[in-house]
């Protein structure tokens, strides 16, 4: 397998040509809707299978039915990855986080103290309960569930809000450890979108 002289990550990166026909067409999938690849996929696909079983859980985790929204989802990576100082995560998630909120510095807010952003009270519960899961998930007890009930999460919305932080606490790991880079291309993502009402 060759690879491409690259920036963005420590490990050898392969060429798109050089991958298996499914993991070529799922990006080439990704390519086509979004103008571009994002990095993380490519760096990843250094270890094809590890790739696959990280994109089949994402997909699991972000794209199923739940009481979270996809703004609410994101919010949590991106609180989560300041934690963590993923500079990848961070970037790309806070691109996807305006698109979805359709609010141009929401994500910014967030990975800087979320505390103090744009959020509804449910919404700073969700990002409270997320951090304390990625720092000291040994110290959740009944009264983290009863919080997060009062705020009208279910039993299934905490195990989403669990879940997707232990997700991306691998994803931040991994994106250290490569010294990953975001593509160029996530910073200017949907900074011109308007404002709307806080309920993202």
């Amino acid at each position: 397998m060759t690879s491409q002289t690259v920036t963005f990550s420590r490990y050898p990166v392969p060429e798109l040509r050089d991958l298996e026909p499914d993991m070529r067409l799922m990006l080439e999938e990704i390519q086509e809707k979004t103008g571009f690849i994002p990095n993380v996929f490519m760096a990843l696909a250094h270890r094809p299978d590890e790739l696959r079983a990280f994109v089949a859980y994402h997909d699991a985790l972000m794209k199923r039915d739940s009481g979270l929204s996809k703004a609410e989802r994101e919010m949590i990576v991106i609180a989560t990855s300041a934690e963590n100082s993923c500079l990848y995560c961070i970037i790309s998630h806070g691109a996807i986080l305006r698109i979805y909120s359709k609010h141009p510095t929401l994500s910014d807010q967030i990975a800087a103290n979320y505390r103090k952003a744009d959020l509804t009270d449910r919404q700073k519960a969700m990002l409270d309960f997320a951090v304390k899961i990625c720092n000291r998930s040994a110290e959740v007890g009944e009264e983290d569930f009863a919080e997060l009930h009062a705020h009208g999460f279910s039993d299934e919305d905490i195990w989403d809000i669990g879940a997707i932080t232990a997700l991306f606490a691998l994803s931040n790991r991994m994106a250290n450890l490569t010294s990953m880079l975001p593509n160029d291309e996530f910073y200017n993502m949907a900074r011109d979108v308007t404002p709307r009402d806080r309920g993202a």
